[in-house]
């Protein structure tokens, strides 16, 4: 439990660490990249590897012509009517990009225009009032410069005159570009709450101005190396770090560094108020807060790394680039803030230092409750009765969960997509934003005309589905290779789904397509032959289950990780697997929280299908985190007096301290609300809420609680023989 040498080495170092960090930190904004130049500029990262609407969409692009699903689109809409000349000119312009005659816009090869006039959708909502030009890129384009170009199309060309009632550009790759602007937009915002979060905490806490700057410090520089490393190791192997890891990492590190420091400020000034002098108080408060911080960091660093079991490279980018920016903050916090207290001595609590004399009034004059539930078996077993049982009940809509993949509506309704999408969903139907391919081969369909305009009006007439364009829409004198493959063995149909398209519903209905497909097929006259799905919903659909297979792995590895280190820092079996059963516990009742809070009450039936995934592995791990800093102070107390006793005077000594750290780490994630994101907003209210949840409910008073059921049990088999038993009598 502790570590002599390398405590000693940190004090005798402290000006070299405190000098060595912060010049660290100076290299790092000077040479090192920045994130944003490594960040991810591709939709792969969100989809499956290898998804088969992805395979359906290429094998589309070889069989075919040209392209007819789209993730750019530009929106034109007057609800009093576009004009017949305005609607002329958006199918002028789609003309004029396929002939290369604007030459400012020849990465943009092909467009695809559409307008609710004449029935063409029979779904619309309206008529002639919405137009809509589909933009097709060259391959390789990142999603930036496809919305750079897309602007560039409005802007130049697509106000030729009021009545073109141009709305904007929206689709998953401008949301998706826009995403990336509002998160940056709000980091200085975020980052300058961190500031003003840890001044309050801090130094309302110890009553310090020195104690929140030196935090402060140690923040920034954990936070501007991890995240100049990051960027080098990035565009050195060529990894696209996703645009959300940025704000995460912020309030990550605020939130463990604050934890870590606080646990630091405690013991040091608790060593001074005995009459330590700085350099003894300093290795002394070390010696004992050092390993527990350092296998406190190790657990969260593990568990977040655990995402590397995913299948989502989103995860394996995600979970690594998180565990390695906590490390950097485990390096500061274990050197930096020792040796600047080893320095600092009392002026770390300036302008109220504690002195030794203050001791006695410092101790609390009454037992605390916790104390007293310690040595009562009957109330320590109405405890976790109580709060196993309310946390029971709050799980339980976790049963009701249900993902979603929202890059449009999760955006704010100001923002250009969203209401651009809102304009093309009044017009046509929402469905028109990401349609369906529906693929079918199947030799001497030249011959099939009948039976394929036959099956195209089934599928029309299926609940949900707005409209279909295929071989029974156009005219016969429609060369091949647009609805009809060049050999013949290949039809393709365009369907326009009337819910959103990328929601719970869109997904079910899409379902229900596939499997009543084949039998549409067959009722048409035509032979079930090869049916694939491509589009956005599908794509979705996929991703949704891939995450429901990758929890598995995530879980068990998460969870594998977390025990094993308990079992090696507890030097036991008991006390480990109780323990990560009160974080799984309180991580259901966040859970339940949230889906009552997002799906059910403000939300629209679902959850942004990271979100839960990425709560549940920094829960998990973080309650860890408190794990080992009370029950590791219980063990080291138990090493000189009976466990019950050690566990009595232990918790009200750490309940201050994790409180504190709970608080901050609750409201650090908060910060991210800041972000007018749905996702970053559904994930700041799970993460507050199961930090507290951990701090105040389950370290507090389920756990002792439970310590103090299991006795010296706890520690078997590993460490049960050193324990001290009480005295007879």
């Amino acid at each position: 439990m502790v570590f002599p040498w390398p405590v000693r080495l940190v004090v005798r170092l402290r000006f070299v660490l405190v000098v060595g960090w912060v010049a660290a930190a100076v290299a790092a904004l000077l040479y090192l990249p920045r994130l944003d130049e490594a960040r991810a500029d591709a939709l792969g990262s969100l989809v499956p590897e290898d998804a088969p609407a992805y395979r359906a969409q290429v094998r589309s692009a070889e069989l075919f012509s040209f392209p007819v699903l789209s993730n750019t689109l530009v929106v034109q809409r007057d609800p009093d009517g576009l004009s017949p000349q305005a609607q002329a000119r958006v199918a002028e312009r789609a003309v004029r990009i396929a002939r290369r005659e604007y030459p400012d816009l020849l990465s943009v090869p092909f467009a695809i225009p559409l307008t609710n006039a004449l029935g063409l959708v029979p779904g619309s909502r309206e008529s002639s009032t919405t137009a809509i030009t589909y933009l097709f890129f060259e391959p390789g384009l990142s999603l930036s410069a496809r919305d750079r170009l897309a602007h560039w199309f409005t802007d130049r060309y697509g106000r030729f005159d009021e009545s073109d009632a141009l709305v904007g550009v929206t689709g998953v790759v401008p949301a998706r570009v826009e995403q990336g602007r509002l998160i940056r937009d709000a980091i200085p915002f975020v980052e300058a709450a961190t500031v003003l979060l840890i001044v309050l905490v801090i130094g309302l806490t110890f009553r310090s101005v020195v104690a929140p700057l030196l935090t402060l410090l140690a923040v920034g520089i954990s936070f501007i190396v991890s995240l100049g490393l990051l960027a080098a190791i990035g565009r050195g192997l060529g990894i696209a770090v996703a645009s959300e890891l940025e704000p995460i990492v912020l309030v990550l590190l605020l939130g463990i560094v604050t934890d870590y420091s606080i646990f630091y400020f405690s013991g040091f000034s608790h060593r001074l108020r005995e009459g330590d002098e700085r350099l003894r108080a300093a290795e002394r408060t070390a010696r004992r807060f050092s390993p527990i911080v350092l296998t406190a960091g190790l657990i969260v660093a593990a568990g977040t790394a655990a995402l590397l079991a995913a299948q989502l490279e989103f995860f394996r980018v995600f979970g690594p680039g998180l565990a390695f920016a906590v490390l950097v903050g485990l390096a500061v916090s274990v050197t930096f803030v020792p040796a600047a207290l080893a320095i600092l001595g009392r002026l770390a609590f300036w302008p109220r230092p504690p002195r030794a004399e203050a001791l006695l009034a410092a101790e609390p004059s009454r037992t605390p409750l916790v104390s007293k539930l310690v040595f009562s078996r009957a109330a320590s077993a109405v405890v976790v009765l109580v709060l196993g049982g309310l946390l029971l009940l709050a799980a339980r809509p976790v049963r009701d969960l249900e993902l979603g993949v929202e890059p449009i509506a999760g955006l704010p309704a100001s923002a250009e997509p969203a209401q651009a999408a809102e304009a093309a969903a009044a017009g046509f139907a929402p469905g028109v934003l990401s349609p369906t391919l529906i693929l079918v081969e199947q030799a001497g369909l030249f011959a099939l005309r009948e039976e394929l305009a036959r099956f195209q009006e089934l599928l029309d007439a299926e609940e949900g589905v707005a409209g279909v364009l295929g071989p029974g829409t156009l005219p016969v004198s429609v060369p091949r290779g647009v609805v009809l493959s060049e050999s013949g063995a290949a039809a393709r149909f365009v369907v326009f789904l009337d819910p959103d398209p990328l929601g719970t519903e869109a997904r079910e209905l899409l379902d229900r397509l596939r499997q009543r497909v084949p039998d549409l097929l067959e009722e048409a006259g035509l032979a079930p032959g090869t049916v694939a799905f491509g589009g956005n919903t599908a794509l979705a659909d996929e991703t949704i289950a891939t995450v429901l297979e990758d929890l598995r792995r995530i879980a068990v590895a998460a969870l594998a990780v977390n025990v094993l280190v308990l079992i090696v820092f507890l030097r036991s079996l008991l006390a480990p697997l109780y323990l990560l059963a009160t974080s799984v516990l309180a991580l259901g009742a966040t859970l339940g929280l949230t889906v009552v809070v997002f799906q059910d009450s403000f939300g629209d039936g679902q959850l942004t299908y990271y979100v839960p995934f990425m709560a549940a592995v920094l829960l998990v791990s973080l309650g860890s985190d408190y794990n080992v800093f009370l029950v590791g102070r219980v063990w080291q107390e138990a090493e000189s007096r009976p466990f019950r006793d050690a566990v009595a005077v232990t918790v009200p000594r750490t309940a201050r301290a994790i409180n504190v750290a709970g608080l901050a780490l609750a409201l650090s994630f908060a910060l991210l609300a800041l972000i007018p994101l749905g996702s970053f907003r559904e994930f700041a209210f799970a993460m507050t809420v199961g930090v507290l949840v951990e701090a105040f409910l389950v370290r507090t008073w389920l756990v002792p609680a439970l310590l103090s059921l299991a006795g010296p049990a706890s520690v078997w088999p590993g460490r049960r023989r050193r324990l001290r038993r009480p005295a007879a009598g």
